[in-house]
């Protein structure tokens, strides 16, 4: 299987870690991986001599199951840790953990809190170290996202897509961040007390000043007017039910609903799930026919495939 130039040995720990022509080549990969396991071929055997761990801090359904089956389906063996099962939840430094995991396994998939825990891993362990997400980040999940998109529009330029709600979250800042990358608009509508970081969005303005990519940051609901793809996630992420009460007040305005799908008419929706129904979207709109939401899901496993021949 022929593999992407430069890729190969190195980390995927933020979407800015790829160029454009990479994610496209990622894109590109995709499209052939799951070709091939559409017609029945999904044994490929191309890890078979690598050791592949999942080290996860947090819950998971779509990220563990794709990424297993993935490695599975190329012929190796996920190896499955809890954080809480291991040492390092009684003490043991991410350093050493490292370091002891670097002489067993080849690469490590990584599901933590904090985003820095990825750097410290990456120094230690000579294999490559994927953010199968973080606080700060979900790279592998807009990797999904982007060939769904490319999926449904045949295309990527021109897309106009709207991350509604808590665009300070880790998948909005990766997908603000691909589409500076890729050179697309992207609309990040939510109230003022949950926009981007300032070093988020001088990062991605930086990129898009490069790119001809359009940002704007809004609060205005109404912005989802002519949009392609309406994009949103929980309103309370992980580790943040303490401020549950709050979060859900202020973000209740921006639920994605029939009524706001009726005002982009063209647009499509998507969520990286799991979905929160009667908080930032209602069922109306995540199981009609103009949602990707089942789509994206598929394609985490065609996508995890991709990033896995990518790297090893």
């Amino acid at each position: 299987m022929e593999t992407i130039k430069g890729l190969r040995g190195r980390d995927l720990i933020s979407i800015t870690d790829l160029s454009k022509q990479e994610i496209l080549d990622l894109l590109e990969l995709t499209a052939y991986l799951k070709k091939l396991s559409k017609i029945g071929v999904k044994n490929l055997n191309y890890l078979a001599d690598k050791k592949i761990a999942l080290m996860f801090q947090k819950h998971s359904t779509r990220t563990r199951s794709s990424f297993s089956v993935a490695i599975h389906e190329l012929g190796s063996i996920p190896y499955y840790f809890s954080w809480n099962e291991m040492q390092i939840a009684r003490g043991e430094t991410v350093e050493d953990t490292a370091k002891v995991l670097d002489r067993y396994f080849d690469g490590l998939i990584l599901r933590v809190y904090g985003h820095e825990i990825l750097y410290s891993f990456a120094k230690e362990f000579r294999g490559p170290v994927i953010n199968a997400l973080s606080d700060e980040e979900h790279p592998c999940q807009i990797i999904a996202d982007l060939f769904t998109a490319y999926e449904k529009f045949g295309k990527l330029d021109g897309l106009k897509l709207g991350f509604i709600g808590d665009t300070a979250n880790n998948v909005a800042t990766s997908l603000a961040y691909a589409c500076a990358i890729l050179g697309l608009e992207i609309r990040l509508i939510g109230p003022n007390k949950y926009q981007p970081k300032k070093s988020v969005l001088e990062r991605a303005l930086s990129i898009a000043n490069k790119t001809n990519a359009k940002i704007k940051i809004t609060e205005d609901i109404n912005a989802v007017k002519d949009l392609d793809i309406i994009y949103t996630d929980v309103f309370v992420s992980m580790g943040m039910e303490n401020e549950r009460e709050e979060r859900l007040r202020v973000l209740a305005k921006y639920q994605v609903n029939a009524k706001l799908m009726d005002v982009a008419e063209n647009a499509y929706f998507m969520h990286c799930g799991p979905w929160h129904l009667g908080e930032e979207i209602t069922a109306d709109v995540v199981y009609s026919n103009r949602s990707l939401a089942f789509d994206q899901a598929e394609n985490r496993l065609h996508t995890s495939k991709a990033i896995l021949v990518a790297l090893f």
